[in-house]
């Protein structure tokens, strides 16, 4: 939560801030997605696949059906620390998922070696994000002290300045979607066809990486609530 709290700031006084409400719906959103992923992740994460691969196998053995040799599989430290690197060419599975057995482990490597196969094709909405990410990171830097000066010099120029910061940020979230869900797809399709996971196994995972995208949303939408909210406080404010 940002320094505008229950008890907002505006001109030179404070006054009761109902807008909050947005605020605290986007935190409970992303605190609910964030339990449901733990919830389904530690579920599956106690049910051994029938192949008894690990998560590093079942990604190396993914990636090589693809045709791609040139990615590494590495263990990285954390729990659902789990990425890819196009920078580096890694899918990188956390503790939890590169040596366990289970079906979300597995889903959760095939999810990664799933953004590894968007990167081999050249996957537009996965090079959108990339190339946007300095924008992204422009915009969450920038945006907070631009209001928050705004505020303090009374300057409604920086205010909205500062809010087309925050949407670039908003606007990161949402292209974010269309590639952790295709990835998802391209995973539990992939765990099918190759014979990796079967039947309830792929349902299993695929509850799992739905779990996950719900994080996205999540995130998203509590974005989407904080941008709101800083429209209706300040986006009409004028120089007087």
């Amino acid at each position: 939560m940002n320094f505008l709290t229950a008890m907002g700031y505006y001109g030179m006084g404070y006054y009761f801030d109902p807008t909050i409400i947005l605020v605290l719906i986007g935190a409970m959103l992303s605190l609910w997605a964030s339990s449901r992923v733990n919830t389904t992740f530690a579920r599956y994460s106690r049910v051994r696949s029938m192949t008894g691969m690990t998560g590093a196998q079942a990604a190396q053995r993914l990636l090589q059906s693809q045709g791609i040799y040139d990615v590494t599989v590495r263990s990285v430290r954390g729990n659902l620390t789990d990425h890819y690197d196009p920078r580096t060419k890694t899918v990188n599975l956390s503790e939890s998922v590169y040596g366990s057995t289970s079906v979300a482990a597995i889903g959760v490597a095939a999810h990664e070696c799933g953004h590894a196969i968007q990167d081999n094709v050249g996957y537009s909405p996965l090079r959108l994000r990339a190339a946007f990410v300095p924008l992204a990171n422009f915009g969450s830097t920038l945006s907070w002290p631009l209001i928050v000066i705004g505020l303090i010099v009374s300057m409604p120029f920086l205010l909205k300045l500062g809010i087309w910061m925050f949407t670039l940020a908003v606007a990161f979230q949402l292209i974010t979607l269309p590639v952790e869900f295709n990835a998802s797809r391209r995973a539990v399709a992939l765990l099918d066809s190759q014979g990796i996971l079967s039947g309830e196994e792929v349902d299993g995972t695929s509850k799992v990486l739905k779990a996950a995208a719900l994080t996205y949303v999540a995130a998203a939408a509590a974005s989407i609530l904080q941008l709101l909210r800083l429209v209706i406080l300040f986006g009409h404010r004028r120089e007087e």
